[in-house]
């Protein structure tokens, strides 16, 4: 029977740290001194391999590829879609003969930097294989987008939420389900309202379903005064990051939090974020409302569809996300608040793709997942991604021990 710590070192050599054993030079088998415990006379009967067997040859630092929000990294196919408020840059994920899911994004962000991580984490690929997805950006958000013309008349909410019917008409698709974030999120509200029989399931993340407040008026207002004046201020940098990940944001995740602020500085186009806040913050309420009489309804002036509405406890919209589910039909839609972020989906993004498979599965979309498919399938994505990253076909050199610098990294995607 081997010995406990000869598993372990077994097991170590499948793990970054690669340990090396050595020929014990004393192969003598000591039995106890007594019998007094029954654990000490089962441990002699065992080779007394000690820590004495390791031999350190050598130590080499492996320093992890930098978190990039780049389309470089995407496998999705970017089309444009004509509409009658200009162009739209849609990237299709997925096979196109599969139902769709459509997504909207949040403010200085695009398909990239809203969706990419999420939808290539390892539990999201296994329910993808059912689904087509097709990212949908604001006018102007995408990555390299040009800076609008100054006669440009950017969209209102409501004509945003429009211009989904020419991206459905381009696409040949009938019906889609929506996830949406933040402003994507109640830009698929909007559309879902007029159009019904088009959505047939929701997921939204920090939706809002009033007008602006004051307060949030006068910070957007001025946010999108600096924005096309001096470009992407600190301020506007700080109330971006508190609008996506909230309060005591440096403490949760430093790495994270230093990822975006260099995409928000670098790569978001300010003239063209700043007339898409102006018309974020000019929108108007939804005017849903919950009918509490179960005869009426079916007239109710809500969200007819399945409707999962998403928050983070850490996340500044909290109070909005509840309004909103107030004035959802109760037997149609569920609210989660996920413990412990502000941004969901980069956050916790297990917890999200659990909650949106159960969800879909709920509407039977997909079948379900037993925990044994689930754990083969992610071992034959983890096996995937380390032949593809990693020297020798994906296996350590047995000679090395290999630390890696920061080893708890923002995100795995």
């Amino acid at each position: 029977m081997a010995h406990p710590l000869t598993k372990l070192l077994t097991r170590v050599a499948y793990r970054p740290f690669s340990v090396i054993r050595t020929e014990s030079s004393n192969s003598n088998r000591k039995m106890p001194a007594s019998g007094v415990a029954e654990e000490a006379a089962l441990l002699g009967t065992m080779p007394s391999d000690s820590m004495d067997d390791i031999e350190l040859k050598n130590i080499q630092l492996q320093f992890p590829s930098a978190r990039s929000l780049s389309r470089d990294d995407s496998s999705a196919q970017e089309e444009i879609v004509e509409t009658d408020r200009g162009n739209l840059v849609v990237a299709v994920q997925g096979s196109r003969n599969k139902p769709a899911i459509l997504t909207y994004h949040d403010l200085g962000l695009n398909y990239v930097s809203s969706f990419q991580a999420f939808f290539n984490y390892i539990d999201m690929r296994a329910l993808l294989e059912n689904f087509c997805v097709y990212h949908v950006n604001a006018p102007g958000q995408e990555e390299g987008a040009p800076t609008l013309p100054e006669d440009y008349i950017y969209p209102t909410m409501d004509e945003l939420a429009n211009q989904l019917s020419f991206v459905l008409t381009h696409f040949g698709l009938k019906q889609f389900i929506g996830f949406g974030v933040g402003a994507g999120a109640n830009i698929l509200a909007r559309f879902a309202l007029n159009n019904p029989n088009q959505v047939t399931a929701l997921c939204l993340i920090n939706c809002v379903s009033t007008q602006a407040g004051w307060i949030e008026w006068g910070y957007q207002k001025l946010n999108a005064r600096h924005l096309r004046s001096k470009g992407m201020t600190q301020g506007v940098l700080d109330y971006l990051m508190w609008h996506h990940f909230g309060r005591n944001t440096e403490e949760r995740n430093h790495d994270l939090v230093q990822v975006y602020k260099s995409y928000f500085e670098r790569n978001v186009n300010p003239t063209n974020l700043a007339l898409f806040i102006d018309s974020y913050v000019r929108r108007t309420d939804l005017n849903i409302q919950r009918e509490l009489d179960p005869t009426k309804r079916k007239e109710s002036a809500t969200l007819k569809m399945p409707v999962m509405n998403i928050t983070g406890s850490l996340s500044p919209h909290v109070d909005d996300t509840v309004t909103f589910n107030g004035r959802l039909d109760p037997t149609n839609s569920s609210w989660m608040k996920i413990s412990d972020c502000g941004m969901v989906l980069e956050e916790q993004p297990g917890k999200v793709s659990e909650a949106f498979r159960l969800f879909l599965q709920g509407e039977g979309y997909v079948a379900p997942l037993s925990p044994t498919k689930m754990a083969l399938f992610r071992k034959t994505s983890l096996e995937e991604l380390l032949k593809s990253k990693l020297p020798n076909g994906g296996q350590w050199p047995t000679n090395v021990i290999h630390i890696t610098e920061n080893p708890i990294s923002a995100v795995v995607c």
